[in-house]
């Protein structure tokens, strides 16, 4: 077998284990995403459970002003009574104070609700608070399994990587070129074996005349019709 052409295949097989890491690294993902989606799903839930509690702190605030208000005005209608002398008079201002005392006693009933509400958003709030930190309790020990299994994983691609760094060295620069061209493609691997006189990746037939070269050690032939760089095991 042709010199170039071993490095090659040695090159290949470097390349096989990396791509055996990074996939074992992919099949950690739907695992970690799931626990983040859950996760992210109770952290929406504490925070839309702190907006409605805070809306509701804000329309309490809201009311409040409002009744201070209402108050004053009332009490304001009610010293301006004890001045006026004309019937006339006095009966509008009673009619003010009497819908002033309405609105103020809707107001009221209006903010007793809302106290009533903010303190049920805020149960709310510690309960969904509750449900995130036991979430997280129970999410722990996968998550540990998840975090050792991938840094497990990362320091054998980082071999991996060196060691294939390595190998690449001893292949030619243009047939290196070349090989990392073919792997950008469609093809899983850059070099397959001539099976049967057909190519093995895409099963195209190869000429007579470029199986003898490729027994020969003569040259490095591509697939005519994928592109991928053939060899004749064994020999």
């Amino acid at each position: 077998m042709h010199a170039d052409l071993e490095a090659l295949l040695r090159l290949q097989e470097k390349d096989k284990v990396v791509l055996q890491v990074e996939a074992a690294i992919k099949d950690l993902e739907p695992d970690i995403q799931a626990l983040d989606a859950e996760l992210e799903g109770a952290i929406a839930s504490v925070e839309a459970a702190k907006t409605r509690a805070t809306d509701a702190d804000k329309k309490r605030a809201d009311l409040e002003a409002k009744i201070e208000t209402y108050r004053l005005m009332q009490e304001r209608k009610r010293q301006r009574l004890e001045w006026v002398r004309g019937a006339k008079e006095a009966s509008t201002l009673m009619a003010e104070l009497d819908l002033a005392r309405t609105v103020l006693a809707r107001e009221e009933a209006e903010w007793v609700r809302s106290a009533d509400r903010v303190q049920e958003t805020q149960v709310d709030v510690g309960e969904w608070d509750a449900r995130l930190t036991e979430l997280k309790e129970a999410q722990a020990p996968k998550r540990e399994e998840l975090a050792a299994r991938l840094a497990e994983y990362d320091d054998r691609l980082k071999t991996a990587l060196a060691e294939r760094q390595e190998v690449a060295r001893e292949v030619p620069r243009e047939l290196h070129d070349r090989y990392e061209r073919i792997r950008q493609g469609r093809a899983p691997l850059a070099l397959y074996p001539v099976t049967s006189g057909a190519c093995g990746h895409c099963y195209t037939a190869v000429p007579l005349h470029r199986q003898q070269k490729l027994q020969n050690g003569d040259s490095t032939e591509p697939c005519e019709a994928c592109g991928v760089l053939l060899y004749v095991e064994g020999e």
